[in-house]
């Protein structure tokens, strides 16, 4: 940052940290060990919508630089109802999820987007009905960690659930230590 940026008050943009992502395959297996939790098959990006530098102008022109492997709707655009965009991923395997999670950070980073670019969600849900509940583990893109989060209604979360996960990913996972930036995202549309 030179100068003339702190005079103006500019500030450098902070790249998503993507090397903790490839931890989430180990920490799969012990989620489902410990709490008989397994992939949903779904991951999301989520990403702040507008204009900016960037050549791609639309959810088609994303979708298109994203096509991963001509796979018919692996991937999606939705908005949420704070107007944020969401980039939905399906994929069998945890391993393909964070795969494209990384592939779809590293394409829009390279096309300026990655200021835009907030957190990965990956969806866990019990492998046995009708189980504790399902986690969402979120991945913030600029610290590199993750924190569950367990929704049980549309604006209530299962804290004790979300402490249990992190008692048992503490060695597996980068877990965010601040409580604070464990953010409720509710409506998410990874299932």
């Amino acid at each position: 940052m030179g100068l003339r940026d702190a005079l103006f008050g500019r500030t450098k943009q902070v790249a998503p940290q993507l090397d903790n992502l490839f931890a989430l395959p180990t920490a799969a297996l012990t989620l489902q060990s410990e709490l008989d939790l397994v992939s949903s098959g779904q991951a999301g990006l989520l990403f702040k919508a507008g204009s900016g530098e960037s050549s791609l102008l639309g959810d088609a022109d994303i979708l298109e630089l994203l096509n991963f492997e001509a796979e018919k709707d692996s991937v999606t655009m939705t908005t949420d109802d704070l107007g944020f965009k969401w980039l939905v991923i399906k994929d069998p395997t945890i391993d393909g999820l964070v795969t494209k999670i990384h592939a779809a950070n590293t394409s829009l980073v390279e096309h300026e987007l990655g200021p835009r670019l907030l957190c990965a969600v990956f969806g866990f849900v019990p492998r046995t009905a009708p189980g504790e509940g399902s986690v969402r583990m979120v991945y913030l893109l600029k610290q590199g960690t993750f924190y569950p989060f367990a929704p049980t209604g549309p604006d209530q979360r299962n804290n004790e659930l979300e402490l249990r996960v992190k008692s048992f990913l503490g060695t597996d996972l980068a877990i965010e230590p601040d409580l604070s930036r464990w953010m409720a995202l509710w409506n998410l549309p990874v299932a």
